[in-house]
């Protein structure tokens, strides 16, 4: 039995590019709080549990979550 913790798995590319996905709406609705922001981005990430085609999920998330914040804040650009 070991005494050390385990290694986390390292991120896998979409999640990269899904937290990137939360940068640029940070960025994009600074009114919004940011932990606001990533709660909308990983419930949308949820919702394609299980696809089959991943490529373009990220873009997917943005595009919904930016068009939900849009319809309820001006963004900054």
């Amino acid at each position: 039995m070991s005494d050390e913790a385990p290694i986390p798995a390292a991120p896998t590319d979409e999640e990269v590019a899904v937290d990137h996905a939360v940068d640029r709406l940070a960025e994009r609705f600074p009114q919004v709080p940011r932990d606001r922001i990533a709660d909308l981005v990983h419930r949308r990430h949820l919702d394609y549990t299980g696809a089959p085609v991943r490529d373009f999920i990220p873009v997917l998330i943005e595009h919904d979550v930016k068009r939900e914040l849009a319809a309820e804040v001006t963004p900054l650009a």
